[in-house]
């Protein structure tokens, strides 16, 4: 998936000044536990973007939706696993298996247009990569019927894990090649695409989430590191947290 960025400087809804407290780990008392849809992107037949290695997008997406899920669980969020088997039968399908959820995360990893990548041998095999772009973002839609949530939510996720360290990407406003996004929330990594199906097609607030860019050869072995993929899995989770318990 490579959703890529717009020139707009100021978000068309406040992003929520996230005085959210992000410390937030578990439902408070007496409040009933959210449910989140985690939804793996792409499928196996169509696995979406390959790494600079050679790797399948949907095996980054299903091993980062996993870790996600059980950081959920341990903040006392309920989790609706969708396509986890890789054999959902259409993009359709993915919202209307989340209805009655109260938020929706499509989990992605990233890549760019294809003139912006080079060629290089890897084991033996000719493989692409660019190491011009990197970092998380993160898309929401105009027409989702939950946007104020939806944002809320992805400038939580997005806050969270730059104080852990991790780098939000900056190419989707201004990029060299592709679609122009036009920008949510510019510090926080948030655009707008408002004809993603999984975003406009759903009855909940919705993100998708790009963990970043597997072409770029540094942040793709990144990208595979357990440790990290626990501690990215964790700030999502806890910004999703902060994100329902403070409504």
């Amino acid at each position: 998936m490579h959703p890529h960025g717009s020139n707009t400087d100021q978000p068309r809804h406040s992003p929520a000044a996230i005085a959210v407290s992000i410390v937030l780990a578990a439902a408070p008392p007496g409040v009933e536990a959210s449910e989140v849809a985690v939804d793996v992107g792409h499928t196996l037949g169509a696995y979406g973007a390959t790494s600079a290695r050679g790797g399948r997008e949907f095996d980054f997406n299903a091993v980062l939706a996993r870790r996600l899920s059980s950081q959920l669980e341990a903040r006392t969020l309920a989790v609706r696993p969708i396509n986890f088997d890789g054999e959902i039968e259409s993009l359709a399908a993915r919202p209307q298996e989340a209805a009655g959820a109260d938020f929706f995360i499509a989990i992605h990893h990233d890549s760019v247009p294809a003139d912006l990548l080079h060629e290089w041998n890897w084991q033996g095999a000719t493989q692409t990569y660019t190491d011009d772009y990197s970092g998380f973002a993160m898309f929401v839609s105009h027409e989702n019927p939950n946007l104020t949530t939806s944002l809320r939510c992805a400038s939580a996720i997005g806050a969270r894990l730059r104080r852990m360290g991790f780098v939000a990407a900056r190419h989707h406003a201004n990029p060299r090649s592709g679609t122009p996004r036009e920008v949510a929330d510019a510090s926080n990594a948030v655009y707008y695409y408002d004809r993603l199906v999984v975003l406009y097609r759903t009855t909940l607030p919705a993100v998708l989430f790009e963990a970043g860019v597997i072409k770029n050869r540094d942040e793709e072995l990144a990208l595979l590191d357990p440790q990290r993929q626990t501690l990215m899995a964790d700030g999502i989770a806890t910004g999703i947290a902060a994100c329902l318990y403070a409504r």
